[in-house]
């Protein structure tokens, strides 16, 4: 007979609390894939263009240059890493130090959820207010990404880690992927409902910040605010406390080797994913369409990038079970080994729209698995009261160096004249983080951070 837990009991707050975790990755998602992914770079690059002409400057930068109609959004985003560069330390750090975590989580979400919104407005003649808007609401985006991953650690235990990682990252793929398609739906039928592109466009990125601030609140509501980790020492503002902390966390990564060479396979490995990502619209329409006198068919990039997000669901998950029967680092290796796999076939082997659509299927499946045990595996690397300003670095990991790859790209494109040669030279970095994770003891990672390893979570709770 089933026990029935009375509404109140420890067991059934920690199951609210885990819902209300995974509920942000679904209001978030929204926002990156609707706005970052999709939407506003066209948007405001076709603003300025009608403004200046196809490249025209758009902002002066003096001896450094300037910008143009071309480059206007990835500048913005540019702008916006590296600001986060500069603040998510620091943000980690007072988190750790003070009761605030959650309070900073829910400022940063709003502030970015407003810049999202005021986004509607970005009309003729307006784009250098959408590109300040577009930098403040991503760098508001990293800020709660760091906040909310340090959460994991609070919600969860080492034998649950990866399960509630890739539940996190399934929901996000679901809501980012429902949200885009009904987006997508109305732009397309956009003179049908009377209204103009444009116009569509802007509902679209209203429609973005509105879900992810409306959804954000069953976050906050569940979320528990905790005590500080540490005492804040007398006399020193929480600003000095920070500094001092950045301080303090390279010193504990001197202390904790395996962790750091953990961060450097993360990196490498990394780039080479979102870099594949990045440009496979581009390199799809080039080799598929451009390269053989065709027309880009629009239709099928963006039915693709809906599939991605929506089997990247049904990956995360899968790749949570495989973690359950082989380990975590061994299931990120598989993935390393499928992502190297679906490189080389875009070189040597891909020609067809059928065959992109079955590699698109194998990138989804792979996708979340990687993302999601990257950093449920991270999560158990990290000492004590240390979550955010550790999960602070790891976002710097991702976002700080995430130059390196598309370097490479256009390096060998402007080298070779060749998409796939540009494809294939990602290869570097892919192999080389699986080398260096590979020769990486993650077990003695974990317990030099003085946490037990899952299985023998699992264990000591069965005992």
């Amino acid at each position: 007979m089933a026990v029935v837990q009375p509404a109140n009991s420890p067991e059934v707050e920690h199951s609210r609390e885990i819902v209300g975790w995974l509920m942000y990755d679904w209001a978030n998602s929204a926002f990156q894939t609707t706005v970052i992914t999709v939407l506003s770079g066209p948007y405001l690059t076709a603003l300025a263009q009608a403004e200046v002409g196809t490249n025209g400057v758009v902002l002066s930068l003096g001896a450094l240059g300037a910008v143009t109609a071309k480059s206007l959004f990835p500048y913005c985003i540019s702008a916006s890493v590296f600001l986060q560069v500069l603040l998510l330390p620091l943000l980690g750090a007072i988190a750790d130090y003070t009761h605030l975590k959650k309070r900073l989580m829910a400022f940063f979400c709003y502030a970015g959820v407003a810049a999202a919104c005021l986004l509607f407005f970005v009309t003729n003649g307006r784009y250098l207010l959408g590109g300040f808007l577009l930098v403040a609401a991503n760098l508001c985006f990293g800020v709660t990404i760091v906040l909310y991953n340090a959460f994991l650690n609070d919600i969860t235990t080492e034998d649950l880690r990866d399960k509630v990682s890739s539940q996190g990252y399934a929901v996000g793929y679901l809501g980012g992927g429902l949200l885009l398609a009904l987006n997508l739906g109305v732009i397309s039928q956009a003179d049908t409902l009377g209204l103009s592109r444009a116009l569509a466009v802007r509902l679209s990125l209203l429609s973005a910040g509105l879900w992810w601030g409306g959804f954000s609140l069953m976050t906050f509501t569940r979320l528990k605010t905790r005590a500080a980790r540490h005492a804040r020492p007398s006399g020193r503002s929480y600003l000095t406390i920070g500094i001092a902390e950045v301080l303090q966390l390279w010193r504990h990564l001197t202390r904790l080797p395996h962790t750091r060479r953990y961060l450097i396979a993360y990196m490498a490995f990394n780039d080479g994913i979102q870099t594949v990502i990045s440009i496979a619209s581009v390199f799809l329409a080039q080799e598929l369409f451009v390269a053989r006198g065709l027309e880009t068919n629009e239709s099928f990039l963006v039915g693709l990038i809906l599939m991605v997000q929506f089997v990247a669901f049904f990956g995360a998950l899968l790749f949570e079970r495989v973690a359950t029967l082989v380990h975590t680092k061994n299931a990120i290796l598989l993935s390393l080994l499928m992502w190297t796999g679906v490189v080389i076939y875009a070189y040597g082997f891909l020609q067809t729209v059928a065959q992109a659509w079955a590699m698109g299927a194998v990138i989804a499946v792979v996708l979340g698995g990687s993302q999601a045990l990257s950093r449920s595996l991270f999560s158990q690397m990290i000492p004590a009261g240390r979550e955010a300003s550790f999960f602070g670095l790891y976002e710097i990991t991702e976002r700080g160096t995430s130059w390196i790859g598309p370097f490479l790209f256009a390096v060998v494109v402007g080298a070779t004249g060749s998409y796939r040669q540009a494809i294939l030279s990602l290869i570097v970095l892919l192999v080389s983080g699986f080398v260096v994770l590979l020769v990486t003891d993650t077990d003695r990672a974990i317990h030099e951070a003085g946490h037990p390893l899952p299985r023998e979570a699992t264990m000591d709770a069965r005992a």
